[in-house]
């Protein structure tokens, strides 16, 4: 892949975090603790879930995929990002900066049709618990989970195609830490009109077509959940929704943030950006570690298991 004006432009310069030689080294440190984090958190989730037949339920293998999900997120933009800090000539190639986009929109935009399919996994567990198991069928949830990469790849070639024809004039100064879109349109000296309007029309398809069906699944396990006479039963049902809510809002709000207003090169844009791409991919393996108290005895399960292991 090549953009068409390859010829005179093989690489883009990223800004980055910062030009300062001091706050980078600690950035660095920084972002090498949040990957490694990341990494670890994410794994031990796919670990646990695969192991623990307990966890061998529709919840859990939705939150496996999005642990996965999270996996390569981060690891799209943070190992450039983390060798960015330590060089002082921050390139990337057109075709690196084509395949960041790429990858971006495919796990982003796949990560948010799995948040409503896991909203509407909770709306049947809690709503219609007697039918819980015959609608939350294992093939339905694999049928799910290939539709949302379907959907995901399908918009992320549309994008990149679309990317590949845009012409770019001298500046080729990238006003971010990574390649997104709405910091490349600015270097394009090409009409971006359609360009934009497709990215528009992706945010709010992938964007708001998701969260809406979040907002309605919750506003009827709400309903739900207020009408439990009994304390303990609305705690728990609260309990296992809380998690899924913060990831919802943390995910959706730094992300349509991000891609529905125009780029201004502030720092703003780089805080959503890092939030959805880097930060939310760190937080959501302790998010549902932490308040899920099923989760929370299995990785004791499975330690003491090593432990006892480690002893003999």
């Amino acid at each position: 892949m090549a953009l068409r004006n390859h010829s005179t432009l093989t690489e883009f310069i990223l800004v980055g975090l910062s030009d300062d030689p001091h706050i980078e080294a600690l950035l660095f440190v920084l972002f090498l603790g949040i990957y490694l984090l990341t990494l670890m958190g994410n794994l031990m989730m796919l670990l646990v879930i695969r192991v623990d037949s307990h966890l061998h339920k529709p919840m859990y293998f939705f939150l496996s995929n999005l642990s996965f999900l999270d996996l390569c997120l981060s690891s799209v933009t943070v190992p450039k990002l983390v060798e960015d800090l330590l060089s002082e000539k921050k390139t990337i190639s057109v075709e690196g900066c084509l395949t960041q986009v790429f990858f971006v929109f495919l796990t982003a935009g796949n990560e948010a049709c799995l948040l409503s399919v896991m909203a509407y996994d909770r709306y049947a567990a809690i709503c219609h618990p007697l039918l819980y198991g015959q609608v939350m069928s294992n093939q339905l949830c694999v049928k799910l989970v290939l539709a949302s990469w379907g959907l995901a790849s399908l918009n992320s070639v549309v994008i990149v195609l679309l990317a590949i024809n845009l012409d770019f004039c001298e500046a080729k100064t990238v006003h971010h830490y990574t390649c997104e879109l709405p910091s490349l349109f600015p270097l394009s000296c090409s009409d971006i009109s359609i360009n934009i309007n497709i990215l528009s029309f992706s945010t709010v398809l992938l964007g708001l077509g998701n969260f809406l069906p979040i907002f309605f699944s919750y506003v009827r396990i709400i309903s739900n959940i207020l009408s439990i006479s009994y304390k303990t039963g609305r705690r728990k049902s609260f309990s296992t929704c809380s998690s899924h809510l913060i990831a919802v809002i943390l995910f959706f709000g730094s992300g349509m943030l991000r891609y529905l207003t125009p780029p201004s090169g502030s720092f703003l844009d780089l805080l959503s950006s890092l939030q959805y791409s880097v930060i939310t991919p760190m937080l959501n393996p302790l998010i549902y570690s932490l308040k899920n108290k099923e989760v929370k005895i299995a990785v004791k399960r499975r330690l003491g298991k090593y432990l006892q292991y480690f002893r003999w």
